[in-house]
C-alpha cells in the first residue's frame, strides 16, 4: 500500500488549506483512511477518518466543525479540508490506512500504512 500526501503549506490564522491523500495498493475494498498530525515535541494525534465507501466519517473534538474529510473514489483520493486554522494546528500531517472493516479509532497504532507527511504551518 502506498499513501502520498500533498497540499501542505504556510497559511495565516483563520485561513484554509486542503490536504490530499492518494492511496494505492489496497487488496480489498474495505479499509479506513485516517489523518493524523504531529507537532514538534508532541505525540501523533488523530484528526479524522473515513471509511472506504466515503459515507462514514469521524473527527477529533479539536477539529470538529472546522475540518471536513471527504473522498473521491474515482481518484482514490481522500481530502482534508481545513478551515478556520489556528496556530496550534501547525504540525506535520500524515494520512494512514487501516486494513479491514471501518472503526472510528484514531489511535495511530491501529493503522497499518503511512504516508510520508506534509507540513502545515499556521502563522498568527
Amino acid at each position: 500500500v502506498q499513501l502520498v500526501e500533498s497540499g501542505g503549506g504556510l497559511v495565516q490564522a483563520g485561513g484554509s488549506l486542503r490536504l490530499s491523500c492518494t492511496a494505492s495498493g489496497f487488496t480489498t475494498d474495505d479499509y479506513t483512511i485516517g489523518w493524523f498530525r504531529q507537532a514538534p515535541g508532541k505525540g501523533r494525534e488523530g484528526v479524522s477518518n473515513i471509511n472506504s465507501g466515503g459515507d462514514i466519517t469521524y473527527y477529533a473534538d479539536s477539529v470538529k466543525g472546522r475540518f471536513v474529510i471527504s473522498s473521491d473514489n474515482a481518484k482514490n483520493t481522500v481530502y482534508l479540508q481545513m478551515n478556520s486554522l489556528k496556530p496550534e494546528d501547525t504540525a506535520v500531517y500524515y494520512c494512514a490506512g487501516r486494513d479491514g472493516g471501518y472503526r472510528t479509532t484514531l489511535n495511530p497504532y491501529n493503522y497499518d500504512h503511512w504516508g510520508q507527511g506534509t507540513q502545515v504551518t499556521v502563522s498568527s
